[in-house]
C-alpha cells in the first residue's frame, strides 16, 4: 500500500479521486469530525472500513453526499416527503443525518444488511469537493478505531488508524467537533442520536414530534 498525504497546500483532487474510485480508503475532514470514507459501489472497500475500525458489520456506515440531488441515487423519499425536504433545505449542508429507505442498489455491507440508509451533506467546502470528485457519494464513518474518541482535528487521528488507510487529508480542525444528529424519517420522526442539531431546532422546521 502506497500511502499519500494531502493538505490544503498540495491538494490534487483528480489524483485523490482516482485512487478512491479504485477502492482505496480516505481520511478527510468534515464539519463534525474526521471521517474515513470509501466509494459505495465496491464492497471490498466498504469491508476495509470495518476492518480498519475493528468494527462489527452490525453498525452501518452513512452516506455523505456533495449535493441534495445525489440522495435519490441511494434512497427513497416517499414517506414524509415534505418534512424531509424541509430538513434538507434548512439543515443541509450541516450536522443532520437523515435515515431513509435504501434503494436496492446499495450494498448490504454498507447498511449492515438492513433496509435503511443514513444520508448527510456536510457543511465543509473541502469535504464537499472531495465527495464530488469521488462521484458525489462517499460511505463514511468517524476516522477512529472503535472505542477511541472521534477525532476533531487531524492530529487526533491515531497513528495506528492512519497506517490502515491509503489516503490522508490534513484539513486542520473540524468546525463543530461533535458528531451529527441522526433522525429516522421513515415513519414518525425519531431522533436516534443527539449531536450538532437539537430537537428544538428540528421541531421549529417540521413541528413537534
Amino acid at each position: 500500500m502506497e500511502q499519500i498525504v494531502f493538505d490544503l497546500k498540495n491538494m490534487d483532487l483528480p489524483a485523490l479521486a482516482k485512487r478512491v474510485k479504485s477502492g482505496e480508503l480516505i481520511i478527510y475532514p468534515t464539519d463534525t469530525v474526521y471521517g474515513v470514507g470509501a466509494v459505495t459501489d465496491k464492497e471490498d472497500a466498504l469491508k476495509k472500513i470495518y476492518r480498519a475500525k475493528e468494527r462489527t458489520f452490525s453498525s452501518p456506515l452513512i452516506a455523505l453526499v456533495s449535493d441534495i440531488k445525489n440522495v435519490e441515487k441511494i434512497a427513497y423519499i416517499d414517506r414524509n416527503k415534505s418534512e424531509i425536504e424541509k430538513l434538507m433545505k434548512f439543515f443541509w449542508p450541516g450536522a443532520l443525518t437523515i435515515i431513509l429507505r435504501k434503494k436496492e442498489s446499495v450494498s448490504p455491507v454498507m447498511v449492515s444488511g438492513g433496509e435503511s440508509i443514513g444520508v448527510r451533506m456536510p457543511n465543509h467546502p473541502l469535504a464537499l469537493d472531495i465527495i464530488e470528485a469521488c462521484g458525489g457519494i462517499l460511505a463514511t464513518t468517524s476516522a477512529n478505531i472503535s472505542g477511541e474518541p472521534s477525532p476533531k482535528k487531524y492530529s487526533e487521528v491515531s497513528e495506528e488508524f492512519k497506517k490502515r488507510v491509503e489516503i490522508l487529508v490534513d484539513g486542520g480542525v473540524c468546525d463543530l467537533g461533535i458528531e451529527s444528529t441522526i433522525i429516522d424519517m421513515r415513519e414518525e420522526p425519531l431522533i436516534l442520536r443527539h449531536g450538532g442539531v437539537t430537537k428544538e431546532e428540528i421541531e421549529k422546521i417540521i413541528g413537534k414530534f
